[in-house]
């Protein structure tokens, strides 16, 4: 039922410099996997085979990636090597990769527009891929999907986030239908301490209805001339077609340097564990 699935990837990483200066922050690896290539995972998981990722200059490193590199192969052949290109190899069999460009840089609510071309009129995801999303069972993308079929509108991802933190979100108000799902009523766009609606704050795991193409040709950049996708949901929501999903899992803000370092001593654990 959603097959695409947008990635809004021509961010400049600034957190990351001089890291970031010729290499994408998307690339960056939690242990030896970039982030980019544990959302496009997640996406596979949950069904999304349909690839697009709106990219800007010196991204090149993104399209390289989900692609065949005919000379490494030859190299590696038949040695035991071979195998850590084993996860890399079934996306590039299993998904297609389709790519628009983001001319300017004008916010997620734009970088979302740049890629109406790239889903045409049908639901589909979005993940920012500095959210690294680890679910209990099944992937954070799979649980949004499933909670589509029941609402058929808008879901977002929701966590909940500390007060001294949540000036760096979209935050939501909203009723309760479930312990983890909320029917949303209001959301702002970074408010001030004191001043948030609750403590749910929205992730970087999406699913959008195609009407919000429309809505953000229609919404108007607001603060340092960007459009911002809360500006549109917001409209969907005073329609009552926004679904509030508290997620099973734990997410990693790896557009920090603290949140990457948690999660690579996090992943690190897990493969120690393993």
């Amino acid at each position: 039922m959603i097959k695409k699935c947008l990635f809004p990837v021509a961010g400049y990483g600034t957190r990351f410099l001089p890291a970031t200066k010729s290499m994408p922050k998307e690339m960056l690896p939690i242990l030896n996997k970039p982030l980019v290539q544990y959302g496009v995972e997640e996406a596979l998981e949950a069904g999304l085979t349909d690839i697009g990722f709106v990219t800007g200059r010196g991204k090149r490193a993104i399209e390289d990636h989900f692609d065949l590199n005919y000379e490494l192969e030859h190299q590696i052949q038949g040695t035991g090597k071979e195998v850590l290109l084993s996860g890399i190899r079934e996306l590039i069999e299993r998904c297609t990769f389709s790519y628009s460009r983001q001319v300017t840089m004008r916010g997620l609510g734009h970088a979302i527009r740049s890629g109406r071309t790239l889903i045409g009129d049908e639901p589909f995801g979005v993940v920012l891929a500095d959210d690294l999303c680890l679910g209990e069972g099944h992937g954070v993308l799979a649980q949004m999907v499933a909670v589509f079929k029941q609402f058929r509108c808008s879901i977002v991802a929701i966590d909940e986030v500390a007060e001294e933190d949540i000036g760096k979100y979209g935050v939501i108000a909203g009723e309760a239908i479930t312990e983890r799902i909320f029917r949303v009523t209001d959301m702002v766009e970074k408010p001030s301490s004191g001043n948030a609606p609750s403590n749910l704050a929205i992730i970087g795991r999406y699913i959008l209805t195609p009407d919000i193409f429309d809505i953000l040709e229609a919404t108007e950049a607001g603060r340092n001339d960007e459009v911002q996708i809360t500006d549109a949901l917001l409209t969907q929501a005073q329609q009552g077609a926004v679904i509030g999903y508290k997620f099973d899992g734990r997410r990693f803000d790896c557009g920090s340097i603290e949140g990457f370092v948690e999660a690579t001593n996090h992943c690190h654990a897990l493969h120690e564990r393993d």
